[in-house]
């Protein structure tokens, strides 16, 4: 027997036939012995639907009667899926972010998970009845509703299986598992068994949707099995654990299934991403002095605007330098307007804006202990006329920065340059 937490998401959530199948893969969890919480994340749509319902009530909202609002997206869900499963003759009921309590910050609408007691939560458990609990949100010190932003229920999913000490958190979307990259653009792309905490976290920071960045850094730091499955699957599937989905685990895990024969055959890349959200700016004529980038950074990271990619290109003998950097395609007008308003404090000549770019990331640990990947991407890119107008790098990760038009043909090329095809 085994304690798991399952996580549907919006799409698998989408109306009552949908929540119909999603309660038969929840029971038969309980069927097979064990101890089943589900965290479920609103209808598809449904977040946004209340999003614009608070934009057209006020333009400057106040954060917390937003939080209201968009958490009640989960609470209709949660409370359908435990009449769908009481209608199924299982021992099921509905709590409610407070009622866990899951205990969040007071930072609403990105309002992050503090802690959770799941003393409650673990003894209806064991008594065999199923715990269906609203993702995304919380209760912030001051007893209000705070939501963790948009993808929090994976994180939800996480912080409470790590809570109530769960052998596996499941989280089941509208894929069956993590792919070398985008079956959409690769169609021989593989799925992955097996894929480390940090290949994950990369690969979701570079533009892979299947998780959300949060929700890996907590199962990393929390040490939580984490598995993507299907919901979308035959009502006679077999039960999660036989299911070929994708595991996230641990190098130390990874390590011991290969030495134990694991049919993986363990790749020097492990995925490849493209994120089309980049902007690039640049800044001409930057001053060569002591705290000139400071003075351009520092308003950015005040205003919560995240920065990626940065090149700075020193000409000593003119005492001048040109800057560039990319940040979220959807924070490119805080970002200019943030500058320009300090053109003169910060003394560059001229900003260039170009929202036309992407990011194609190379992601394996393999990179630890292999040389030659960066120069394989470089010269693969170069043999096809890619132009590269950036580079960034971490230890298990190479990215690039490239016009947005070549994004589909650069992931092709990549894939096959790195042998990750899948065999005809």
């Amino acid at each position: 027997m085994a304690r798991i937490v399952m996580k549907f998401g919006g799409t698998s959530m989408a109306g009552t036939e949908r929540i119909r199948r999603v309660a038969g893969i929840v029971k038969r969890q309980q069927e097979a012995g064990h101890e089943v919480a589900v965290v479920v994340s609103a209808m598809a749509g449904e977040t946004d639907r209340l999003v614009n319902f608070c934009r057209e009530a006020s333009a400057l909202y106040d954060p917390a009667e937003y939080d209201v609002v968009v958490a009640s997206g989960e609470q209709v869900t949660s409370g359908l899926l435990a009449l769908t499963l009481q209608a199924l003759g299982c021992k099921a009921r509905s709590w409610l972010g407070w009622q866990v309590p899951i205990k969040t910050d007071d930072a609403h609408a990105k309002a992050r998970i503090e802690d959770i007691d799941a003393d409650a939560l673990i003894a209806s458990m064991a008594s065999g009845e199923i715990a269906v609990i609203p993702g995304f949100q919380g209760v912030s010190p001051e007893g209000r509703a705070t939501t963790l932003g948009r993808g929090g229920s994976d994180t939800s999913a996480v912080a409470v299986a790590a809570a109530v000490k769960a052998d596996r958190c499941d989280i089941y979307t509208d894929v069956d598992g993590v792919y070398t990259t985008d079956p959409r653009i690769v169609a021989k792309a593989r799925k992955l068994p097996l894929v480390t905490y940090e290949e994950m976290l990369e690969l979701a920071s570079v533009g892979s949707k299947v998780l959300q960045t949060r929700s890996v850094s907590l199962a990393m730091k929390e040490k939580v099995r984490v598995q993507v499955l299907s919901s979308f699957i035959d009502e006679d599937a077999p039960a999660a654990d036989t299911l070929p989905g994708t595991m996230i685990v641990s190098d130390e895990e990874l390590a011991n299934a290969e030495q134990e024969g694991s049919d993986m055959e363990r790749q020097l890349i492990t995925g490849i991403a493209a994120d089309k959200n980049e902007a690039k700016i640049t800044l001409t004529r930057v001053p060569d002095r002591p705290g000139a980038v400071a003075g351009i950074f520092t308003p950015l990271a005040d205003a919560n605007i995240n920065v990626d990619m940065i090149i700075q290109n020193v000409a000593k003998e003119k005492g001048e330098t040109d800057v560039t950097f990319t940040v979220p395609k959807a924070d490119l007008p805080r970002a200019q307007s943030l500058l320009e308003e300090r053109q003169e404090a910060i003394g560059y000549y001229r900003l260039i804006a170009d929202d036309q770019v992407a990011k194609v990331s190379v992601v394996g640990v393999g990179m630890r202990s292999h040389a030659g990947v960066a120069s394989t991407m470089f010269q693969t890119l170069a043999d096809r006329g890619i132009n590269i107008e950036a580079i960034s790098t971490s230890e298990i990760k190479v990215s690039v920065l490239i016009d947005s038009d070549e994004t589909e043909l650069a992931v092709r090329v990549l894939h096959t340059a790195y042998g990750m095809d899948a065999p005809a």
